[in-house]
């Protein structure tokens, strides 16, 4: 497991390339709540938003996440949790003030651009 990137994948660097050459500033990287051991893959602190590329194996892809065989008992339990982290997650950024933004590393690149560009000009609610 420790040659799985956890940060740069192809799709979250074709992703920053577009924002940012669209003239989009943002973290990568980023611990919204710093006592919260939990990273947004991208973040815009000005207008708190959190944005978070999934992989389909890790996260549970309702579409594509096929059930290992092999050692079964260790990755089912595993990849159950992790889909339960992420609702934490985005429950204690909820509630933190900021707004999340969760997107499949098969969804085209363009609608996620899109969607968060989207994201970022409409005002938060309070």
């Amino acid at each position: 497991m420790q040659s799985n990137k956890g940060r740069d994948t192809s799709i979250e660097l074709r992703v920053r390339r577009i924002l940012f050459a669209r003239g989009y500033r943002y973290r990568v990287n980023f611990r919204p709540i710093p006592s919260l051991r939990r990273t947004a893959d991208i973040a815009f602190t000005r207008v708190r938003l959190a944005v978070f590329i999934d992989g389909c194996f890790w996260h549970g892809c309702p579409e594509h996440f096929i059930q290992p065989k092999l050692n079964s008992t260790y990755w089912g339990p595993k990849i159950a949790r992790n889909v339960e982290r992420d609702r934490e997650t985005n429950e204690a950024l909820i509630r933190a003030g900021w707004r999340v933004a969760r997107f499949w590393e098969h969804e085209p690149v363009d609608r996620v651009v899109t969607t968060i560009e989207s994201l970022i000009s409409e005002p938060m609610r309070t």
